[in-house]
Order: structure tokens, then C-alpha cells, then sequence
């Protein structure tokens, strides 16, 4: 009998088998493509591969939230109550987080050697406030805003963290602007998977998107304690500023030649000033390129932002040429979303030259397109600005990064990162906060996303192309 019954379950367990293997090998050969194309030219062995791993698990768990919150505050109501809802929660949220913001970028610059607990707490954070979110969600309620505060600051502090990071894992095949273009683009295909998964997820009910992200985000806390040992080695790194104090620093040097002016007297030591100990130089002091990059890339976040709010409201109350509302903010976010793919692919083709100049470029095209767009509005136009903004994000970024790593000094180039990525998050904030503000018609907001793009290409398009003509006094380019 027992023959039999074996005889009669070999063949099924063979099936069975067969099919576990049949539906597991599509899955299984898509993730050995994804670790090829994460860990290649030396990816894997720096650890740069991980990091674009743990980046696309961070962008995936943030579209979660993101349509959690979306279905909550923007969908479920009238355009009226909806637009205050919104603004409730950027009152809530980002008013505190412009105040958070500036210590962020300080605070991390004091935790050099705890990188990756740093990353690990910002994913542990997010799993305890999506599963306090999750109460409230369907109800929209009040508590639901502090902690969506709560994910907006971890997320952030994320972001500066990674970037620092990157620089300590770069393998020596692959510029900075390259492995940043690799980072991006990984979250950027990421956040296109789980987006539909969100919508899927909602259908089950409001609160499950959230605790998908609590699950994704439990396997970005395990990631990023993973990551190599090296992330969290601070040698020879020292705190940089935005702003230096020019009188500051020239009072120090003279300080230094009289130092060691010969005649003095042996054993007399002259007291330093207070005024005169600066341990860290500024950004001032390694070119201009820097800050006017920087001054270019705030205008054109200021624009994604504004553009994110602003679009939300007004395609909901006039769609696009007889489009149905949610058919054109969908056709608006995949324009903005393939931009900014494009533009980051095209950063990594550029092997880092000429970034003022590309940097220059991108304001002056998106600035046109804007103008252009608030002229003759139309639904072309629209879709039109949103890619080019998404492509010019993108490739200004990576052309930022280009310069601070050629321009600032290894020592201060991590505090670097942090401290622009701070700012750029601010300057988006502005944005949406605008966008939320002004009155739902196209020309009017075009217009004003004109007006703050022209004084941006005002104040630093014309010290990027003189930089770009003096070229670099510290050529570091990778």
C-alpha cells in the first residue's frame, strides 16, 4: 500500500516541483539582471552596488506613503476640501520641517563615524510611523499629520546621509557624477514598480500601501547595517560651511605670516584671536562654481516642487484637451518621471564635463520652456515643462555633484553633500508651498514659476559660464 502511495505522490511532487520552478525562474532571472547592472565596473566589491540596492528599497517604501497619503488627503475629497487638506498638511508638516531642515545637514555632520545606524534608524523610523499612520488613514484625522512630519524628516535626513555616503564608496572605475546617476536611477525604477503596486494595495483597503512600506522599510534597516564598515569611517573629513566669513579668513592668514615672521622672539606665543580660528574653510573659498551651482539647482527644485502642487490642483478642476482629471495628472507624473530617468541617464553619459556649462544650459532651457508654456498654454506645453523640468532636475544635480567633487577639498566634501542636499530640500519646500498658495490658473502660475526660474538664471547663470571659462583651480574630476 505504501508503494502505491509513494508510486502515486512522485510524479505529483515532480509536478509540483516543476511549477514552483517554472514561476520562480522569471523572478529569479530578473534579480540576477538587477544585481548585474547594481554591481557592475566594481560596483560590487566598493559596496557602491548595495547602496543602489538600499536606495532603490528607500525610494519604494517613500511611493508607498506617498499613495497612502495621496488617497487620504488629495482623492477622497472635493477639489475645495482637498486643497485644504493640503494646505493643512504643509502647514503641519513642511513649516516645521523649514525650521527642521537647516539642523539636519549639522546634526549629521556630528554622527561621522554611525553612517549606518544613521540610515538603519531613518528606515526603523518609518516602519513605527507608517504602522501609527495606518490608524489613521481611513479617518484622516489629526494624528495622521505629525507623523506623516515624522516620515517627511527621516526620509530627508536619508537623503543627506546617502549622499555623504556615496563618496566613501566609489569604485575607481566610476565618477562621482556617474555613481550618483546609478543611485538615482535605481530609485527612480523603483518608485515605477511600487507605484502601481500602491494603487493595488489600496484596493484592499486604505491602510494597506502602509504596511507594505512597513515591510519594505524593515528590509532597508537590515541594508543599510550591511553595508561596508568603510561608510562609516570619517578620516580626514572636517565640517564645511555654506557661507564663509571672508574678513574671517583673511585675518587668519595674516595671522599665519606673522606667525612666522622671522625676529621673533623664542618661546613668545601670540594668543590667536577669536575672530581668526576658523578650523573649517567654507565653500566660498574653493570657487564659485559651487555656490552659483547651488543657486541654479535651488531655482530649479523650487520648480519641481511648485510644479507638484500646483499641476495636483489645477488638472483637477481644468484637465488636459478633454482628458478625465486622473487620466491627465497621470500623463503629467510619467512625463516628469521619464524626464528626470532621461536627464539622469544622460548625466552619466556626460563623464563629468563641462558642468557649469551644463548646469547653465538646463536653467536657461527650462526657463524658456516656462515662458513658452505660460504664453501659449496648452495641454502640449504642459506635459512638455513637466519633462523638461524632470530632465533639467536631474542633470543640474548631477552636474552639482560634478563640482563639489572637483572643487572641494576630500576633507570637507562629505559635510559638503549634506549641507547642499539640506538646502536643495528647502528650496522645494518654497516651491510647493507657492504652489499651493496661488490662484488655480495656468498662465498665472506658469508665470510666477517664470518669475522665481528668471531670477535664479539672473544670479547664477552668468558666474557659471565665467567659472567655465576660468576653469577649475582644483581639477579633481574622477
Amino acid at each position: 500500500m505504501g508503494a502505491i502511495r509513494s508510486a502515486e505522490g512522485g510524479p505529483l511532487r515532480r509536478a509540483g516541483r516543476g511549477a514552483v520552478r517554472v514561476l520562480r525562474t522569471p523572478f529569479a532571472a530578473a534579480g540576477r539582471g538587477v544585481r548585474r547592472a547594481t554591481h557592475a565596473h566594481g560596483a560590487g566589491e566598493s559596496g557602491l552596488g548595495k547602496l543602489i540596492e538600499l536606495h532603490a528599497v528607500n525610494s519604494a517604501g517613500d511611493m508607498l506613503i506617498t499613495v497612502a497619503l495621496a488617497s487620504t488627503v488629495f482623492f477622497s475629497v472635493p477639489t475645495d476640501q482637498a486643497r485644504g487638506r493640503v494646505a493643512l498638511y504643509l502647514a503641519v508638516t513642511m513649516a516645521p520641517f523649514t525650521l527642521l531642515a537647516p539642523v539636519i545637514g549639522p546634526l549629521l555632520d556630528r554622527l561621522p563615524h554611525g553612517r549606518r545606524a544613521a540610515m538603519a534608524g531613518a528606515m526603523l523610523t518609518r516602519v513605527l510611523l507608517a504602522l501609527t499612520m495606518s490608524g489613521a488613514v481611513a479617518t484622516g484625522g489629526l494624528e495622521l499629520y505629525p507623523a506623516a512630519l515624522g516620515v517627511l524628516v527621516a526620509s530627508k535626513a536619508y537623503g543627506v546621509v546617502r549622499s555623504a555616503v556615496v563618496p566613501r564608496l566609489l569604485p575607481p572605475r566610476i565618477s562621482l557624477v556617474k555613481a550618483n546617476s546609478r543611485v538615482t536611477l535605481g530609485g527612480l525604477l523603483a518608485t515605477g514598480v511600487a507605484a502601481p503596486l500602491g494603487a493595488a494595495l489600496h484596493q484592499l483597503g486604505p491602510a494597506f500601501p502602509l504596511y507594505g512600506a512597513c515591510l519594505v522599510f524593515a528590509s532597508g534597516t537590515y541594508l543599510s547595517l550591511s553595508l561596508p564598515h568603510k561608510v562609516d569611517s570619517a578620516k580626514g573629513e572636517a565640517r564645511a560651511r555654506l557661507v564663509a566669513d571672508g574678513h574671517r579668513e583673511r585675518r587668519l592668514l595674516a595671522h599665519r605670516t606673522e606667525q612666522r615672521r622671522p625676529g621673533r622672539r623664542p618661546g613668545f606665543r601670540r594668543r590667536t584671536p577669536r575672530a581668526a580660528r576658523v578650523r573649517a574653510p567654507g565653500l566660498r573659498t574653493v570657487g564659485a562654481s559651487v555656490l552659483h551651482g547651488l543657486q541654479a539647482n535651488g531655482a530649479l527644485r523650487m520648480l519641481s516642487g511648485f510644479l507638484t502642487f500646483f499641476l495636483a490642483f489645477l488638472l483637477r478642476v481644468h484637465p488636459l484637451g478633454g482628458l478625465s482629471p486622473a487620466l491627465s495628472l497621470g500623463l503629467v507624473a510619467v512625463a516628469a518621471g521619464a524626464g528626470n530617468a532621461l536627464g539622469t541617464a544622460i548625466g552619466a553619459l556626460l563623464r563629468s564635463r563641462g558642468p557649469e556649462k551644463t548646469i547653465a544650459l538646463v536653467l536657461t532651457v527650462t526657463l524658456g520652456a516656462t515662458v513658452v508654456t505660460a504664453v501659449l498654454y496648452n495641454a502640449v506645453f504642459v506635459v512638455c515643462v513637466a519633462a523638461v523640468a524632470g530632465i533639467s532636475q536631474a542633470l543640474g544635480k548631477q552636474s552639482l555633484d560634478s563640482l563639489i567633487q572637483r572643487d572641494v577639498p576630500e576633507e570637507v566634501r562629505t559635510s559638503a553633500f549634506a549641507r547642499s542636499e539640506t538646502l536643495l530640500q528647502m528650496c522645494w519646500v518654497a516651491g510647493g508651498a507657492i504652489g499651493i498658495l496661488l490662484p488655480l490658473n495656468g498662465v498665472v502660475g506658469l508665470s510666477v514659476a517664470s518669475a522665481f526660474l528668471a531670477l535664479g538664471a539672473a544670479t547664477a547663470v552668468r558666474g557659471l559660464l565665467a567659472a567655465a571659462r576660468r576653469g577649475s583651480p582644483h581639477p579633481r574630476v574622477a
